[in-house]
């Protein structure tokens, strides 16, 4: 008999630049732990709201210490991140409501999609400083993430449908009652009791509850980062 298989959680959301960072690190030791990893797709504004939190942005301090902070992760953690240059009106003003629940759609119908699809709203809106609220928008991250212009429309169309929004009120409910106060979160079920670790600076926490070694630094030890090019043709990786 191999070794058990355990399930881990990640509750995001494209707005959140730790999300991305929590997701990477994530992707890249699922086989290393050998984990189940399940993507959940959340709202941040949702938790924010019912746990009575604020984002960090907010607060002159740790808005600035968010700004030097993403510049130093940046190259930790090889992703080509970086802030988009009207913050408050593509972060605070627009949200990610319409992104999400194609992600949700994504999730619900095409499941094995969900990873790549998420990474280009990501670099999106995370490392290109384009829109993600747009439905054009919305199907050029799908595109490129290697759905078919008809896959991608048809999911587009079921955004508004009652069977995403209740999927995504749940999920993010979901979020809310493990305890979250903001993304990410990372949920481990191990040996029938559940551990949530907010952040995506807990690694090696998460490493400890799995049994496993420790982690080998955000870009692991076993080759699994995949190249992704920066605005301007450089290289990161991921």
């Amino acid at each position: 008999m191999g070794p058990l298989l355990r399930t881990v959680e990640l509750f995001y959301d494209v707005l959140s630049p730790y999300s991305w960072l929590g997701f990477e690190v994530l992707c890249r030791y699922q086989n290393i732990w050998n984990i189940n990893l399940q993507l959940r797709p959340s709202l941040i504004g949702g938790i924010m709201k019912d746990s009575g939190n604020k984002p960090p942005a907010l607060l002159p301090r740790k808005g600035q210490y968010m700004a030097n902070d993403i510049k130093l992760l940046r190259h930790h953690f090889q992703i080509p991140i970086q802030f988009p240059k009207d913050f408050f009106a593509v972060i605070i003003e627009k949200g990610s409501l319409s992104a999400m629940r194609f992600l949700t759609a994504v999730s619900l119908e095409h499941p094995e999609m969900l990873e790549k699809v998420s990474r280009e709203l990501w670099m999106r809106v995370w490392s290109r400083d384009e829109d993600i609220t747009e439905p054009q928008s919305i199907l050029a991250a799908a595109e490129k993430a290697g759905m078919s212009a008809e896959q991608a429309q048809g999911l587009l169309e079921k955004i508004s449908t009652p069977k995403v929004k209740n999927q995504l009120k749940e999920t993010t409910e979901a979020a809310c009652r493990y305890g979250a106060f903001g993304l990410p979160i990372t949920v481990a079920h191990v040996d029938g009791q559940t551990h949530m670790i907010f952040g995506s600076d807990r690694m090696e926490l998460l490493a400890y509850l799995l049994g496993k070694r420790e982690v080998d630094g955000p870009c692991a030890s076993s080759g699994e980062c995949q190249t992704l090019r920066l605005p301007g043709g450089s290289k990161l990786f991921v």
